[in-house]
């Protein structure tokens, strides 16, 4: 049977974590820390830049921007994990199935191009601090925030479109907590070499101009910093770096491990979600901490309430 979009009468079934009934409440108590850790912390993060003039630079105009795809991200995903670890229901509508597909791909695309967006800000404040005001103007900033959104919503609904036409037959058993891009096109039991080929030739260019673009500013940056005589600016400007680094590593290290092959093979179906939980929930939980943490403006913020309650007693 070929599966249109306006064909919801069938559900998928969501079977990543059914047979793990011995650790579901661990799992449930994991679900709702990332997802609060999550909310709290993006949230925390975009008002404290919007609340201080001094934080209305690019760099952190980008982090907002990261912010809110990482509560759109796991908003999307977590609750319904959530729902289906306390109820025992793992079965999910056409409808919302489609949905999670758009905001999954969507968020990791615009995630990952904001991720470029922001190694190239950081290129031009280390190695061409002189002209950062005139190259990161407001149009700049506004032109490299708004291209990630319009190509991940564009192309996610390219992937919504070829996902929609193929069949899935029998009991539409889908091995995976979310309705995840390579799970479904395991799941199908039609001709799927045209969608590899796309997702070859899509990886292929995001991570070519993503990647690329990170891997050649840093390479920029790692080289103006060895260039530096004292050992302390050399430290400060590597500490301003290593969030960023942080998050790109651990983000699109997993992303690029469970895309790298988009065959699914049962034998790496356990490793493809457990790689797929550290971008979907893990990163979005740490990037509030890791971004705020080792960050001594957005800390200098946060002291100062604290200060103020402080002195109030």
């Amino acid at each position: 049977m070929n599966l249109e979009v306006n064909n919801t009468s069938e559900d998928f079934h969501l079977l990543a974590f059914s047979g793990l009934l011995n650790i579901s409440y661990v799992l449930i108590f994991s679900i709702v820390l990332m997802y609060l850790l999550c909310m709290i912390g993006n949230f925390i993060i975009i008002a404290v830049v919007w609340a201080a003039p001094r934080l209305h630079t690019p760099m952190y105009f980008f982090l907002c921007n990261l912010s809110t795809v990482d509560m759109a991200y796991v908003s999307t995903i977590l609750p319904k994990l959530l729902d289906s670890q306390i109820t025992g229901n793992n079965t999910i509508s056409v409808t919302s199935c489609f949905i999670q597909l758009f905001m999954s791909i969507a968020c990791m695309e615009i995630e990952f191009l904001l991720l470029s967006s922001m190694a190239f800000d950081r290129y031009v404040a280390i190695c061409v601090p002189l002209k950062y005001s005139i190259i990161m103007n407001k149009k700049s900033c506004v032109l490299l925030s708004l291209s990630p959104w319009t190509f991940g919503c564009l192309n996610s609904s390219l992937y919504v479109f070829l996902i929609s036409h193929l069949s899935f037959c029998g009991s539409k058993n889908i091995f995976h907590f979310y309705c995840d891009l390579k799970a479904l096109v395991g799941a199908s039991c039609s001709d799927i070499r045209h969608v590899i080929v796309v997702i070859l030739l899509e990886g292929f260019l995001i991570a070519s101009l993503a990647f690329g673009m990170i891997l050649v500013s840093y390479a920029f940056i790692i080289s103006a910093i060895l260039k530096i005589k004292t050992s302390a600016t050399r430290l400060k400007i590597f500490s301003s770096c290593s969030s960023h680094l942080t998050v790109v590593s651990l983000f699109c290290g997993s992303l690029l491990c469970v895309y790298i092959n988009p065959d699914s093979k049962s034998s790496t179906e356990q490793e493809d979600v457990m790689l797929s939980l550290l971008y979907v929930a893990v990163v979005p939980a740490l990037n509030p901490l890791v971004y705020s943490l080792r960050n001594k403006d957005v800390l200098d913020v946060l002291r100062i309430p604290c200060s103020f309650f402080k002195a109030g007693k």
